[in-house]
């Protein structure tokens, strides 16, 4: 079945709210103090955002592709799978699920967002940071977890044999890539899931604000695209 475009848009906007929703929703429940899984650990931010990414892929993936990610959607475009003019639009859809997910977070746990004091614990619970302070180890971080990423979902999707089989496949990867490669930076391995709660956070009052840190919001955008790309690329050229 064939969809408008603003039907496949809204399928994007709202597969990114859930995917921002349950993902970042699990990084507030460990890092925001006073909550019931308040230092619960990385595991259960693993479990958060690949079920977080698994689900809305099994909710609208026969509508939009369930891209629910900008770095997917230029890479497919790139490798001619996807047509440019409907780019912009998925985008813009993907940003604005992504604050629409955030802005539950924050309603959500605001009394828990009221104590706690640890800024970096905040802004965390919204998008990325690089441990080191390091954009070079965060670019790096972010292409390779990202390469990873699509180089799966595209390998695992492409025989379309059973969709549904490959989104929990898909859900486990990122489970895994958030585990193994989370350490460094987050991780992102999706533009709009760090800029659109990112906007979000240099909005709202919080008691203890901090820094939004602005300075560093062009590695989780421009490295997880790049690496996207790259891994199209290359199944495309050799498989």
């Amino acid at each position: 079945m064939h969809y408008s475009l603003f039907v496949r848009c809204m399928a994007e906007l709202i597969g990114t709210a859930v995917m921002v929703a349950l993902g970042n929703g699990s990084v507030a429940n460990v890092e925001l103090k006073g909550t019931k899984g308040y230092h619960g650990g990385w595991i259960l931010i693993g479990f958060g955002y690949g079920i977080g990414v698994m689900i809305p892929a099994l909710m609208f993936a026969t509508i939009s592709g369930a891209q629910i990610n900008p770095a997917m959607t230029v890479a497919m475009a790139v490798t001619g799978s996807f047509p440019w003019q409907e780019v912009g639009p998925y985008l813009l859809a993907q940003t604005v699920g992504a604050i629409i997910g955030q802005l539950v977070i924050v309603l959500a746990y605001k009394p828990y967002y009221d104590r706690t004091t640890d800024t970096e614990a905040i802004l965390g619970t919204f998008s990325t940071i690089d441990a080191a302070n390091s954009q070079l180890n965060g670019f790096i971080n972010e292409f390779v977890g990202t390469f990873l990423l699509v180089l799966g979902a595209v390998s695992m999707t492409a025989d379309k044999i059973d969709p549904r089989a490959d989104f929990i496949g898909l859900g486990f990867l990122v489970m895994s890539l958030v585990i193994s490669f989370g350490g460094p930076t987050g991780p992102a391995l999706n533009p709009a899931r760090d800029i659109g709660p990112r906007l979000l956070h240099a909005v709202w009052p919080f008691p203890h604000k901090g820094s939004s840190q602005f300075n560093y919001s062009w590695v989780p955008i421009v490295a997880p695209t790049a690496g996207a790309i790259a891994a199209a690329v290359l199944y495309k050229q050799v498989f």
